[in-house]
């Protein structure tokens, strides 16, 4: 996907900046995370799915809902970002938590939390849509 290939871009030019001006450079992976103060319009799986409960919309789950993320909470994140500035290794290195969810798991958890009446709508998948996404 163009996102994909965005990131590889990005990546390739950090390093290819850092042999050129041999400066120190970091390679962070970010997985989906989400915490306090979200923006409920960022398009993110987990505010799209709050925004719709909180507004008494079904909830959208695209395909069968089995596709697979993993979440982290902002300070875990923080946390992983710091420890690889203060570290030696440049990386790539995935930040994220290695538990995967379905996206019906999330949406359940979410209506759970949010709103116990909320109802979950099914819509058809995107082609470029991974089964499953998780840091190694």
């Amino acid at each position: 996907s163009c996102y994909d290939e965005g990131k590889r871009c990005a990546e390739t030019l950090t390093f290819d900046y850092k042999r050129e001006h041999g400066v120190e450079v970091r390679v962070a992976r970010i997985f989906n995370t989400y915490g306090p103060r979200m923006a409920l319009d960022d398009g993110r799986v987990v505010s799209n799915f709050v925004k719709q409960a909180i507004e008494g919309v079904p909830m959208t789950v695209y395909g069968d809902g089995l596709q697979t993320r993993s979440f982290q909470f902002v300070s875990d994140l923080v946390a992983g970002l710091v420890a690889l500035m203060d570290g030696e290794n440049t990386g790539p290195i995935n930040i994220g938590n290695p538990n995967e969810f379905t996206m019906l798991e999330l949406a359940e958890k979410v209506k759970e939390v949010v709103n116990p009446d909320a109802s979950i709508v099914y819509k058809e998948n995107t082609a470029d849509d991974p089964g499953r996404r998780k840091p190694d």
